[in-house]
């Protein structure tokens, strides 16, 4: 059955304490959360739970995302072409689901480019709400971005520019849990006089000029981007280069791109989410007791729940993304005997580190990208060995499974000792700003929410503004845990709680998961293009209800 819904005005002062203490700021020696946080929470949000049975784990194949084949190809570009519709799918045995798809499948199909060969993506949107497409990670002009605003309006949308809205049907997006359930507050307008609306279609454009590495493309709707993600908009884009291809890296089948992702199914097949509008038309947010994140009961890997995969007795590359809105993950991979296998990091969000990373666990929170190899080479045929999650209990403990079949006729793959040296070399004293941002529970106009630096979000304020070229240090810190993105650019990890990082920090991200209580800082260069762009909580309930910033680049 259902969780009973809980009055909003509740979860924010109380739940906020009981994830740790103290939400004040201190004044000197940096951004620090004032006092101590007594609890640090595996995790942020509330479980919904299936209503229909569910399948046994490792029953299910593991199922891969087909290629998306450009429609044409010039001398320096290719043109792809996806349509935002409607589609039934039989996600659990016997059970037919309603998802929201690009192109009829979730995960969506995989874009696979080469650095530095731009791409056009004509997006067509057949769903029954506005919608807008962020390529995350990716090096992007603004315009192609997908700012929250920049929205495709489908067929009998009201035209903004005639009702002054941006998105929502009915009345302006709100942020926030409102103090009282079944009512709307009024009179709350974030108009966005540089939003870039078009109807039906929109052509994205990515220069794609940028080191190879997996991104993924999502919904990015203002107010509404949980439920569309949760519903299925999501998918991998792949991006490839020479220096990867000179490496003696797994490939072809023994390669895996991973979308990792919880739901959970209503009574009638369909998948369970508790938004305040079903229709996702004009009210924002969840009820308040998954105001903190909404986690569901089912861990599907590229749509399927709990899959098995077979495979040789090889070394593999798992190419891994955390999909999901608010859960995060501590992955270990361990046979059916319980005898640990490495997980070795040769890649992060933004492409290949240094040198590799052996791993025992692995976390990954949402948004985060790994890039991993792990042998079966010693594990004998016939044995089954199952990725899990630390972080999990009862059935969200298992993730997927792969059932070694036989010895490999061949391996010429290795672990290089060294992968990349194109990685960036930024110091401190090149930084020409040091800021520092606090992403917290608050109180907000209109009701509860989450916020940077005490302000929820404003598609109308710059919150930051910077130059092209210029090296800035941010401090961050939170509450509890949130995964921070910066659109752009990717950042290297300068510290954790002012001691050095950790493991899995190595390398180039664009996605920082800030566990409960914690501080990081992080260098970047602003280049690429000027224009207006995003940092963000990427726990998606959070980011609807506020936790977003503006950063203009001039």
């Amino acid at each position: 059955m259902p969780e009973p819904e809980q009055p909003s005005g509740q979860w924010t002062r109380r739940r906020a304490l009981g994830f740790g203490g103290a939400l004040g700021l201190a004044t000197a020696g940096g951004l620090t959360l004032a006092g101590t946080m007594a609890n640090r929470p595996e995790r942020t949000g509330n479980q919904l739970h299936s209503e229909v049975p569910l399948p046994k784990p490792y029953t299910v194949p593991l199922p891969i995302p087909p290629v998306l084949k450009p429609v044409s190809t010039t001398k320096g570009m290719d043109r792809y072409e996806i349509t935002q519709h409607r589609a039934a799918a039989e996600i659990l045995p016997g059970v037919t689901t309603t998802l929201w798809t690009y192109d009829g499948s979730f995960p969506g199909p995989t874009i696979e480019t080469r650095r530095g060969r731009a791409v056009t993506v004509r997006h067509r949107n057949e769903l029954p709400v506005p919608t807008v497409v962020h390529l995350h990670g990716g090096h992007t002009p603004a315009a192609s971005d997908g700012y929250p605003t920049d929205l495709v309006l489908p067929a009998g949308w009201p035209d903004p520019a005639a009702h002054g809205q941006h998105g929502q049907h009915g009345q302006h997006g709100q942020h926030g849990q409102h103090e009282h359930h079944g009512q709307h507050s009024g009179g709350h307008q974030m108009s966005d006089p540089r939003a870039a609306t078009s109807r039906l279609t929109r052509e994205y454009t990515f220069p794609t000029d940028q080191r190879a590495t997996m991104l993924w493309y999502h919904d990015h709707r203002m107010d509404f981007t949980a439920p569309a993600i949760w519903r299925g908009l999501a998918g991998m884009h792949l991006i490839r280069d020479d220096i990867e291809d000179a490496l003696p890296l797994p490939r072809g089948e023994r390669e895996l791109p991973l979308l990792i992702a919880d739901r959970a199914f209503a009574a009638d097949g369909s998948l369970h989410y508790p938004s305040l509008d079903p229709e996702l038309l004009d009210r924002p947010g969840v009820t308040g007791r998954y105001a903190a994140g909404v986690l569901g009961d089912v861990i599907l890997v590229n749509g399927a729940p709990w899959p098995v995969h077979e495979v040789e007795a090889a070394r593999y590359r798992l190419r891994l993304l955390n999909g999901s809105n608010a859960r995060h993950y501590e992955l270990q991979a361990v046979t059916d005997d319980g005898r640990r296998l490495d997980l070795v990091q040769i890649g992060a969000d933004q492409g290949l580190l240094a040198a590799p990373v052996r791993h025992t666990e692995l976390p990954i929170a949402p948004a985060e990208r790994y890039d991993v190899l792990i042998d079966f080479d010693r594990v004998r045929p016939g044995t089954r060995v199952r990725l899990i999650n630390r972080l999990g209990s009862g059935r969200t403990r298992e993730v997927m499974a792969f059932r070694v079949t036989r010895r490999a006729r061949r391996d010429d793959s290795r672990i290089p000792a060294k992968l990349a040296d194109d990685l960036p070399r930024w110091r401190r004293s090149q930084a020409s700003a040091v800021r520092e941002f606090s992403f917290l529970a608050g109180r907000m106009e209109h009701g509860r929410g989450w916020l940077i630096g005490g302000k929820a979000f404003d598609p109308a304020r710059t919150d930051v503004r910077t130059r092209l070229g210029a090296v800035e240090v941010w401090r961050l810190v939170a509450d509890v845990h949130h995964p921070v993105h910066l659109h752009l650019v990717g950042f290297q990890v300068l510290s954790r709680g002012g001691r050095a990082p950790l493991p899995h920090d190595a390398g180039l991200k664009d996605t920082v998961s800030l566990r409960p209580g914690e501080s990081a800082e992080i260098i970047t260069r602003f280049d690429g293009y000027r224009g207006r762009y995003l940092f963000h909580c990427h726990n998606a309930e959070h980011e609807d209800m506020g936790m977003m910033a503006n950063l203009e680049v001039v």
